[in-house]
């Protein structure tokens, strides 16, 4: 079977970046790797990692590029995962980093299951939608509200110890 796949780049643009892929299920997620950092114009020599994710786009597990962990954790490793066995009807979204330095980061859709045709070479790229930016996005890890926050909002003296609700004796 041939897995159809939406790659978006998130970004926080107007414009929408995406490209549409296809490959086998059958195939690793190093080729997916392949296939994505290609299609997006990068030579897929940087770290990168695939994650497990739910409807919500929280990430969970982690699928890595290289091993890094120098044998004290085990790690899985895009090269010896097969998509079917990470993606399919039930689960069908990961997301993926490339380049932990610039963090270029996609969100990956499962939207199609379809036969093999004997005409097409896979990994097939389908349709690409908008140009990639030079740099990547911004990630704004902050909320608007954070701006706002105000430690001392309490209007509280600190120095007026009789203000305060303590025992100055506690110990």
């Amino acid at each position: 079977m041939i897995y159809r796949f939406r790659v978006i780049l998130d970004n926080d643009t107007e414009d929408n970046v995406f490209r549409d892929l296809e490959i086998r299920e059958t195939d690793t997620l190093e080729d997916l790797h392949n296939v994505i950092a290609q299609s997006f114009g990068f030579d897929g020599s940087e770290m990168a990692s695939f994650y497990r994710s739910d409807d919500d786009w929280n990430q969970g597990e982690e699928f890595s590029l290289f091993d890094l962990s120098e044998g004290a954790d085990n790690v899985n490793l895009m090269q010896e995962t097969l998509i079917n066995s990470v993606v399919h009807e039930a689960e069908t979204k990961l997301i993926y980093i490339y380049d932990f330095l610039n963090m270029w980061m996609f969100f990956v859709e499962l939207a199609e299951i379809v036969e093999e045709t004997d005409s097409v070479d896979y990994p097939n790229l389908l349709f690409a939608h908008g140009q990639v930016p030079d740099e990547a996005p911004d990630k704004s890890f902050l909320t608007d509200d954070f701006d706002e926050f105000n430690e001392f909002e309490d209007d509280l003296d600190v120095d007026d110890y009789d203000q305060l609700d303590f025992d100055e004796n506690w110990n």
